[in-house]
């Protein structure tokens, strides 16, 4: 037994040498691994019906009874094989459990996923004799390999995350690492277990030796397709922002209509619940809000059918509102004490709260472009100042709501018109009231500074909105 763990998990998946690890693992005095125990088509090996007194029924109904199981059963440290599609409720457990050892194992996925194309052909999983060795060439097929590589990579992405944030360190393992007796005894030390290999187990043969390309039948289309994939991930937007919680007390719902409006700030708010509140026939004050989670639940149970929706704002426009509302703006609303730190740390070019001298065309030009850069540093995490969640990406609110329920609806501000009253009739308004005007922004609108530059700088700050929302260059009639 080990004094290190209890039992341990080996994250793996098809065809990447787990069999042969599971082999040299049980050779391995003190060590003990039971197969894919939490395989939901089958127990441990597709010809077993019970891992030590555990049937797959018990398994199914409580997966904590056979990890205990497991872990409890005497004379040796145990543990079991775990891809990423078997029980999810098995890893949680043994992924917050700091006495589980955690080995992952990895494979390049386009050799995984030739061999497992392979075996497919052939019907042959494992090999012990090369004498019956099949032989058969796979078909690449490009969306099929897509898929496998981005299941592998999320659950990959997965282990990590939640180890990191556990801080626990896990023993890595490559395929070709496989083939080291000394990288398998140093696991067996890392295990704490006294057991040494003096050979690695033989019984398993490589299956498909030869390289990549004499194992395809189709190299010409795999080349293509692979010559199209981003293998480093270089399209891939930075995110440095952080999560936000659902922001379940800015929620806004009708008291006697099924409706429910989920607001992301730096939108059209005050609009939007004026016309939620004449759904009820009350004023927005009359509205309810500022619930916690029990509260929330309780109106959605006595509101069947109830329908929950948001409003997305083209960025331009919502970061040219947010800066004439909150920060060139110095009466109701604005963050004047933020405004005196943009000013005067930042040399944002904006006017003293006491100052007369006139505000000009060209000034709020200046103005909100250095309010972008602004916000373009805050959003990377290179400012002392926090992310408020009127600059921030609208990705990120969305995301945010999805922590306790997303909305059934995700809107855009110029589709309001036709929008709302279709969702107002799921929920039994025939009639209902138009959205009133959106108030426009002051001094100066974003129709009075916009050109191809200013577009390009937003976009840039706000690419993740571009990219996830579809949305284009802003017009006059945005």
């Amino acid at each position: 037994m080990s004094e290190l763990f209890d039992y341990f998990i080996v994250c793996a998946e098809m065809r990447t040498g787990s069999n042969f690890l599971e082999t040299n693992l049980n050779a391995i005095d003190g060590l003990s691994c039971h197969g894919e125990a939490f395989n939901p088509h089958f127990i441990g090996y597709p010809n077993k019906t019970e891992i030590l007194g555990v049937s797959r029924d018990q398994r199914d109904q409580n997966p904590a009874h056979l990890i205990g199981t497991i872990r409890d059963e005497p004379g040796a440290l145990r543990g079991f094989r775990f891809f990423h599609d078997h029980d999810p409720r098995a890893l949680e457990i043994a992924l917050n459990d700091r006495r589980c050892a955690k080995i992952i194992l990895t494979r390049n996925p386009l050799d995984s996923y030739v061999s497992w194309k392979i075996a497919q052909a052939t019907g042959q999983w494992k090999l012990t004799d090369v004498k019956r060795r099949k032989e058969a060439r796979a078909v690449f097929d490009a969306p099929e390999f897509l898929s496998h590589v981005e299941a592998l990579q999320d659950f990959q992405v997965t282990l990590l995350n939640r180890l990191q944030c556990t801080g626990q360190t896990p023993f890595y393992l490559a395929y070709e690492d496989l083939q080291s007796l000394d990288v398998m005894n140093g696991l067996a030390g890392w295990l704490g277990v006294v057991g040494r290999l003096d050979a690695l187990d033989k019984s398993l043969k490589p299956q498909n030796p030869s390289p990549i390309s004499a194992k395809v039948s189709n190299l010409a289309e795999m080349e293509k397709a692979l010559a199209g994939l981003d293998r480093f991930n270089l399209s891939r937007t930075p995110n440095f922002e952080p999560r936000r919680g659902a922001g379940v007390p800015s929620y806004v719902a009708c008291e006697n209509t099924a409706l429910m409006y989920l607001p992301i700030r730096g939108g059209p708010e005050a609009e939007v619940i004026d016309w939620l509140a004449g759904l009820d026939g009350v004023g927005p004050h009359d509205l309810l809000t500022r619930m916690n989670q029990k509260q929330l639940r309780v109106w959605k149970r006595k509101h069947p059918g109830h329908r929950s929706f948001t409003v997305l704002r083209h960025p331009a426009a919502r970061a040219h509102s947010v800066f004439c509302r909150r920060i060139l703006n110095t009466g109701e609303g604005s963050y004047t004490q933020l405004r005196e730190t943009l000013r005067k740390q930042f040399k944002m070019p904006i006017p003293g709260q006491n100052s007369k001298k006139p505000w000009t065309r060209a000034d709020h030009r200046r103005g909100f472009e250095a309010f972008l850069e602004f916000v373009r540093k805050n959003l990377a995490g290179q400012t002392a100042i926090r992310v408020d969640s009127a600059w921030g990406t609208q990705a990120q609110a969305v995301a945010s709501f999805a922590d306790f329920a997303s909305p059934d609806h995700v809107l855009r501000e110029d589709e309001l018109s036709e929008m709302l009253p279709l969702i107002a009739r799921q929920v039994g308004h025939n009639s209902p009231k138009p959205l009133g005007a959106i108030e426009g922004d002051t001094p100066f609108t974003l129709g009075d500074i916009h050109d191809a530059d200013l577009e390009a700088l937003i976009s840039d700050v706000y690419q993740r909105d571009y990219m996830l929302f579809g949305f284009g260059a802003w017009a006059q009639d945005t």
